[in-house]
């Protein structure tokens, strides 16, 4: 068969991934598929993998494309007439310690949301389930019966059978050197046969997909690692339908193989590969062994099941993964270049990603956005510095362990740190800043006082910086903070157009006076929110735009492709150029009427203005907002100024009272005043109305907005889901991400986001609730009687559709009618 010369889609790789696109494709109707394989399918990483198919997933959507995936597996052989080896054996994860219990526990308080089956066990239930594992040294275990195990190489073979039935081409022996740009869109490949030309090409390329998305110009942050994993000589007693046994504490899983073991590691300091590029005749290649390596990993398999110690090796396997930064897949269109779409990076769980990883990209490449919020895993969420071979090197290093390691609250990564440092770090690391990770930046987390060490001690419970994260939430309540928020991203929209552009994007009016802030939603035609902004009208023709780091790529991409052609409107990012300090509290004016002699009164300067003013020996804008619900400003300062606003602030404020405080203080503040955040509480699935940011929509704006005619029809025929403010009775629990919400006995929604509110004594959360059997409207969410699930135990809550505190923002606005004390 002759290579094409054109086609509608082009897939780049011939593993599970790049097959399940092209299957995922055609079912759609897509049938104009070619997909082509340097050498011979599966023969990069899918052919060694252990063919491990788990369901439960750190998120709502990552476990409801697991599910599809065990669903789809399911069914293959019987489309296509290609065995698979795909049975439901189940999974066992076992817990040595009470926080590995804990862990267990929420994920299957969690599971419940998503009507996955699973089962809490005792030690004695393990040794029942799992003959021959140690269980004396165990605090318990969960069982998930629907968890699976497929051949890696028969199930790709299927998915390759059925996209052929239905039209796609696969061509083997087929390497891609170029992906071909023109215009800012892919249109098609170079092969040494010759070029083939596309309106759209897919990244599938696994270990590959590195350097062929640099070629292209685009960022796609993956790195090998090896791998490794053991079979045993035939072990007597194992049965075919012995669950999967998963020891994360000992870094090990445990299946059964043809009536051996194969026992698999990943451990906490792994071994990158491929530094110097992957060798062009790399076809289902091993590794060289390494016994030094897996020598104490293997003593803790022994550990966990002793007849390893009587039971001869067959197989030493070393072969290499992909792994991401943050050790979540990268998919979707890139943000350089338009119908260039990436599928890769799966960090050892690309068999169980497959099938919905397939789905969803062959959805979005066919519909022209995400069928679901996929931020989780969407490539727009890549910084560009993260291609760099060395950071990728350095992190890998960390990531493969990730799989297995404690999943704290508030876990920081530990290595390929420093990558970007505000102006101030250091100012603020010589006053016991202990820094957390967002998109490279280095960020003050909270402040240790003097005689503690500024390093996280991590809990499911209270860690041991949280009374000191108290301290700084009530100055910034009772007194004033100083937050340095440098790692926002900042662009500038310029131009004639820029006013009809933005309003355009914007849900929100900006087509405000010179000097005001408008906070809005950008949306999608779904009405679901793609952004959550402020916008500054500099001028008439200029407009800062501000938003979280990151969603620093995803925004900018998004900005930019909104600009119609033709149009005199110029986007720039501007986030290096500006460090930025937030002073908030009721003590705010105070400390910076001492270093400006700017008129900072509510008549001069209103909430929602912005003013250049001079500020110490520089010439500052100050915004008047706040994300933390007091009176402040946002102080946006030319970078190389930032040190000396920064030592006045500091010099004039501390006699008042002047407090350092970190983002866990600003996500506490921030909680109580229920302000959202973008990719927890809100995403491109919600919409305004939904999350309660109806008072953000310009409705009647002249030219209306991108979205406007979906809300409508949602206005029109109301909300059967509802974001709504939790607040626990029970001071103890603590709230993070994804309990369970239940209201009168049924499970309604999940936690969004969670943390303890200082001012309130309390856990606070957010959650959408539902009611499919019609309007969730007021009556119907205030009246239920509501409990959160945590660990297994459910807990009484409260509910409210206004914040807990100072609901009508009297202390935001500083009306002198405000109460002195919080309002709860």
């Amino acid at each position: 068969m002759d290579l094409p010369s054109r086609a509608r889609v082009v897939i780049v790789g011939g593993g599970i991934v790049g097959c399940s696109v092209a299957y995922h494709l055609t079912l759609r109707g897509c049938t104009d598929v070619v997909l082509l394989e340097r050498k011979q399918l599966t023969c990069g990483t899918t052919w060694h993998a252990a063919g491990l198919v788990g369901q439960l997933r750190a998120t709502y959507n990552m476990t409801r494309l697991a599910q599809y995936t065990t669903g789809l597996y399911a069914s293959l052989e019987a489309e296509t007439g290609q065995a698979t080896g795909f049975r439901q054996s189940g999974s066992i994860a076992v817990a040595t310690n009470a926080a590995r219990m804990e862990e267990l526990l929420r994920g299957a308080s969690m599971a419940k949301c998503f009507g996955l089956e699973v089962h809490t066990l005792t030690p004695s239930e393990i040794a029942a389930m799992w003959p021959g594992v140690r269980s004396d040294d165990l605090v318990g275990g969960v069982f998930l019966p629907k968890d699976g195990r497929t051949n890696p190489v028969d199930t790709t073979q299927a998915l390759a059978k059925g996209a052929r039935n239905r039209g796609a081409r696969i061509f083997e022996n087929t390497a891609v050197d170029e992906i071909l740009i023109e215009g800012g869109r892919a249109v098609g490949v170079r092969t040494q046969q010759g070029e083939l030309r596309a309106d759209t090409v897919i990244n599938c390329a696994g270990m590959w997909a590195h350097a062929l998305g640099a070629r292209a110009g685009t960022t796609v942050p993956l790195h090998a690692a090896e791998h490794f994993y053991i079979v045993t000589e035939p072990m007597a007693g194992l049965s075919s339908n012995l669950p999967v046994l998963r020891d994360p504490d000992g870094c090990a899983y445990f299946k059964e193989d043809a009536g051996k073991l194969l026992v698999g590691w990943f451990e906490p300091v792994a071994k990158p590969w491929g530094m110097q590029g992957i060798p062009e005749t790399f076809c289902f290649d091993q590794l060289p062994d390494d016994l030094d390596h897996i020598e104490p990993l293997l003593t803790s398999a022994v550990h966990r099941t002793p007849a390893l110690a009587t039971t001869g090796i067959n197989l030493f396997f070393n072969g290499p993964e992909s792994f991401t930064p943050d050790d979540r897949y990268l998919l979707g269109e890139t943000p350089e270049v338009r119908n260039l779409y990436v599928a890769a990076g799966f960090n050892s769980i690309g068999i169980q990603s497959a099938g919905g990883a397939g789905k969803v990209l062959a959805d979005w490449v066919l519909d022209g956005h995400p069928p679901m919020d996929l931020w989780d895993v969407d490539v727009r969420r890549a910084m560009p510095f993260q291609r760099n071979r060395r950071y990728l090197k350095d992190r890998t290093v960390e990531t493969l362990g990730l799989l297995y390691a404690m999943h704290w609250p508030f876990r920081q990564a530990e290595t390929a740190r420093g990558v970007r440092r505000s102006i101030l770090h250091h100012r603020l690391l010589a006053r016991g800043a202990c820094f957390g990770e967002v998109a490279g930046w280095e960020r003050a987390n909270w402040y240790a006082p003097s005689g503690a060490k500024a390093q996280y001690e991590y809990s499911y419970g209270r860690q041991n910086w949280f009374a000191f994260s108290a301290q700084e939430h009530a100055a910034v309540r009772n007194g004033v903070g100083l937050f340095d928020q440098s790692s926002f991203a900042k662009f500038l929209l310029q131009g004639a157009d820029a006013l009809a552009v933005l309003n355009r994007i914007c849900a929100n009016n900006v087509a405000v006076p010179v000097g005001r802030i408008v906070y809005t939603q950008w949306l999608n035609e779904r009405g679901g929110i793609e952004a959550d902004l402020t916008i500054t009208r500099e001028a008439p023709d200029r407009f800062l735009i501000v938003t979280a780091a990151a969603t620093h790529t995803r925004d900018l991409a998004w900005l930019q492709r909104h600009i119609p052609q033709g149009a005199r409107a110029i986007a720039v990012d501007v986030s290096s150029g500006m460090a930025v300090l937030s002073l908030m509290g009721p003590r705010a004016r105070d400390v910076l009427a001492r270093v400006t002699d700017a008129d900072l009164s509510n008549a001069a300067f209103p909430f929602g203005s912005s003013q250049v003013i001079d500020l110490a020996y520089a010439r500052v804008r100050a915004s008047r907002i706040t994300y933390v619900g007091e009176l402040g400003w946002e102080l946006y300062i030319p970078t190389e100024f930032a040190p000396g606003v920064f030592d006045a602030l500091m010099a004039e404020g501390e006699p008042l009272g002047l407090r350092l405080a970190g983002y866990h203080a600003l996500n506490s503040l921030r909680m109580e005043k229920s302000y959202r955040h973008w990719g927890h509480d809100i995403s491109d699935e919600d919409t305004p109305l939904q999350a309660g940011l109806g008072f953000a929509v310009a409705w009647n704006k002249e030219g209306g907005f991108i979205g406007r005619e979906a809300l409508l029809a949602q206005k029109e025929h109301g909300l059967q889901r509802r974001l709504l403010q939790f607040s626990l009775r029970d001071p103890e629990p603590l709230l993070y991400h994804n309990e369970p919400i239940w209201r009168n006995g049924v499970i309604v929604g999940r936690i969004t986001s969670g943390m303890f509110g200082h001012s309130l004594g309390r856990s606070l959360g957010m959650g959408y609730v539902s009611n499919c059997a019609g309007l969730a409207d007021p009556e119907f969410v205030l009246a239920g009687d509501y409990a959160i699930e945590v660990a297994g135990k459910l807990h009484a809550a409260d509910v409210s559709l206004a914040p807990w505190y100072d609901a009508t923002s009297m202390r935001v606005k500083d009306i002198a009618s405000a109460a002195a004390a919080p309002q709860h």
